[in-house]
């Protein structure tokens, strides 16, 4: 009972979120580099601007100086007793613009450099290749995946990767969080597709269209990894938050059922070879055509090894009357899960739906799992003693690993690993804000760009060292 020896703790973070040193070793623009901070309190979302316009504030650029200081980071990771340390390859650092011949050897050292200092402390690194990081000039100039070339700019980029660091890295994932664009208003620069819309354009058009030929893309990378080194492990990665319906009513059941379908078909196709059904007859009505056969070759050749995925929260949907016969949710079917208390973001903590979402992964894939990220933003307080007493987040995480445990003890899952989110605290993704803090160690930075990024450790770093510690079993 419990988990299995070689169990995977850990922690994740995202190149473009914590790096900083945006214009160092030969890095390009990203996407990421060209938005915005947002704010919290007043509600105003991050923004993404056409290039970098002097004046506006892009807290990516900054980070939180991990390019420079991830020795020390790494140490105290250690210190925790981490197995595992899950990031990102910045794209940009590789091929600036991505339509380069060669690679930029300055960006390959410094990962070079970094996986060697992980292995010096007997961290596994556990490495996404594309995590909101597609280079700005192959947003701007090729339209990012709407463009079949991006396809072959990706390939490139990860053949690299896996020839240099395939005795380095193990476990590898190709898209974070692919599904972010299961509807249109969920799709923008910040998601892998990387499409720049324009007056006239089918929207909804493009997003599947860019999501296919990244799926595409994946599969091809896949094949590759297993031809370079057939050690090596791809999987995919799913932003995953169970769906489900407010009430019994045979029509919210059916509504949270076009919501599992829209925005988790993604796995099916990584992890089957093939698109489901539902998708098909979606495409059919649609009048989209863009599968071709040779597509359909890659996709069955290029199946995941694995499958990763976030989990944060789940929702609850209402039918409210509208998509009749197809049950396609909208946003506004979104409802508040009264049995659910949330975070200061508005998230549910649902620490039962991990197990939920851990089971509907086994029941339909039969495939290994990873965790890659689970975690809770809150606003922490420093005493004047300096000492942080963040329990909110000591008990978010004990009752997510309970309930994890439980779906290996119980449920029989088989899953690698637990990489939480983040150890550090790093500017948040959804909001660009530093106070939104989800680290185990605290970093002397805030929204207004004050402090001297110095760390220090929170009361949680003390409690994942223990569980780590006791593999699990003391929470």
């Amino acid at each position: 009972m419990g988990f299995r020896e070689d169990f995977l703790w850990g922690g994740a973070v995202a190149a473009h979120q914590c790096e900083g040193a945006w214009q160092e070793g030969g890095k390009g623009i990203s996407c990421s580099d060209v938005e915005t901070a947002g704010d919290n309190v007043t509600g105003a979302p991050r923004r993404l601007t056409d290039g970098v316009i002097e004046g506006e504030d892009y807290p990516n650029h900054v980070g939180v100086d991990f390019y420079h200081r991830y020795k020390e980071d790494i140490a105290l990771m250690a210190e925790m007793g981490f197995k595992a340390f899950r990031t990102s390859i910045a794209w940009t650092r590789i091929f600036p613009r991505g339509d380069e011949d060669t690679p930029n050897e300055e960006g390959l050292k410094f990962y070079d450099d970094l996986f060697d200092e992980c292995h010096k402390y007997g961290i596994e690194p556990v490495i996404t290749l594309s995590h909101f990081e597609m280079p700005w000039a192959l947003a701007k100039e090729y339209g990012g995946f709407r463009n079949r070339a991006a396809i072959d700019m990706f390939v490139k980029f990860a053949k690299v990767c896996f020839e240099r660091y395939q005795h380095k890295v193990k476990y590898w994932m190709t898209f974070n969080e692919i599904n972010n664009q299961a509807d249109i208003s969920q799709h923008n620069l910040i998601q892998e597709g990387a499409i720049l819309l324009k007056e006239g354009d089918d929207a909804e058009y493009l997003m599947y269209l860019s999501a296919h030929h990244e799926l595409v893309a994946s599969a091809l990378a896949v094949k590759a990894a297993h031809e370079i080194n057939p050690d090596l492990q791809v999987g995919c990665m799913i932003g995953m938050n169970g769906v489900y319906p407010a009430s019994p009513n045979p029509e919210d059941m059916m509504n949270a059922l076009g919501a599992m379908h829209q925005k988790y078909w993604y796995v099916e196709v990584h992890a089957r070879g093939h698109y489901p059904s539902h998708m098909l007859k979606k495409f059919e009505r649609k009048g989209y055509d863009f599968i071709t056969e040779e597509d359909k070759k890659i996709l069955a050749e290029g199946k995941v090894d694995y499958i990763g995925f976030s989990y944060y929260m789940s929702f609850a949907t209402k039918y409210q009357g509208r998509n009749a016969k197809t049950f396609d949710y909208s946003g506004e079917d979104f409802v508040r899960n009264t049995y659910l208390k949330a975070s200061d973001w508005g998230w549910q903590i649902d620490p039962l739906g991990l197990r939920w979402c851990l089971n509907w992964f086994n029941d339909r894939f039969e495939l290994p799992m990873m965790i890659v990220e689970n975690g809770f933003g809150a606003y922490d307080k420093v005493e004047e003693d300096g000492t942080i007493d963040d329990q909110y987040r000591i008990d978010y995480f004990k009752a997510h690993i309970e309930a994890m445990r439980d779906a290996v003890d119980y449920d029989g899952v088989n899953l690698l690993g637990y990489t939480m989110w983040s150890p550090f605290d790093i500017v948040s993704a959804s909001t660009g804000e530093y106070d939104k803090r989800y680290g185990f160690i605290y970093v002397n930075y805030n929204n207004a760009h004050e402090g001297d990024f110095a760390r220090s450790k929170k009361k949680s770093f003390y409690w994942y060292k223990k569980v780590i510690e006791t593999n699990g079993e003391e929470l």
